[in-house]
């Protein structure tokens, strides 16, 4: 059965607009496999730390030399790739901050971005043959043709760091104005037919995969 990964990154909770359509998407995707698996990692109550001098030690130098500070900060890293790797799929719902993405999911992709890990020393990915979807919510609208398309840094870097390491086939909604309506629901009916859609495309992928 497959497994879906969920990264969730926005502090706003019920008033969350990527909150909301992740939530599209999960119901969706639940249709799509009955039976599968839905592993839901909140950054918010997840309480990452950032990389720091214990856990470059422990990501760069062999285990048996490691101090158990070092130990117990690459312990973070390590178990946060092993769910990763277990997904045939990943879902990230995220805002769009200061024309990026938020600190916690910038912590989470320094977590799991790793030489000899998930990406090779000679700069391959090696979390090859899973899908990704990222739906990035923003206040404004950053959509092709719009006068501040090009401050839009998040679509590239996140489809970038995820190519870094081999999930080259990612599929992307740019749910845009989503300060429009009560608590972003303008938003969430708009864009909300578009991530069903893409549920659909993903579990015709799995299904001529498996």
């Amino acid at each position: 059965m497959p497994t879906l990964l969920v990264i969730e990154a926005s502090p706003r909770y019920d008033y969350s607009t990527s909150r909301k359509l992740t939530a599209v998407f999960i119901d969706r995707w639940n249709a799509e496999n009955p039976g599968g698996d839905v592993i839901v990692r909140d950054l918010m109550k997840t309480n990452l730390p950032f990389v720091d001098l214990p856990w470059i030690m422990g990501a760069f130098t062999p285990a048996e030399t490691h101090s158990p500070e070092a130990t117990a900060a690459i312990k973070v890293s390590d178990d946060l790739v092993a769910e990763l790797k277990s997904a045939d799929q990943v879902l990230i719902g995220t805002p769009m901050f200061n024309f990026s993405i938020p600190a916690v999911l910038k912590a989470y992709i320094d977590h799991i971005v790793r030489v000899g890990v998930t990406v090779s020393a000679d700069n391959k990915g090696l979390l090859t043959g899973k899908k990704a979807n990222i739906i990035l919510a923003t206040g404004g609208d950053f959509s092709p043709g719009s006068p501040v398309e090009q401050y839009n840094l998040a679509s590239g870097y996140l489809r970038q760091v995820l190519g870094w390491i081999g999930i080259v086939d990612v599929d992307l909604v740019l749910a845009g104005r989503a300060r429009a309506g009560d608590y972003g629901e303008k938003a969430v009916e708009e864009f909300g037919a578009v991530v069903s859609a893409g549920v659909n495309k993903n579990a015709a992928s799995l299904a001529a995969a498996s």
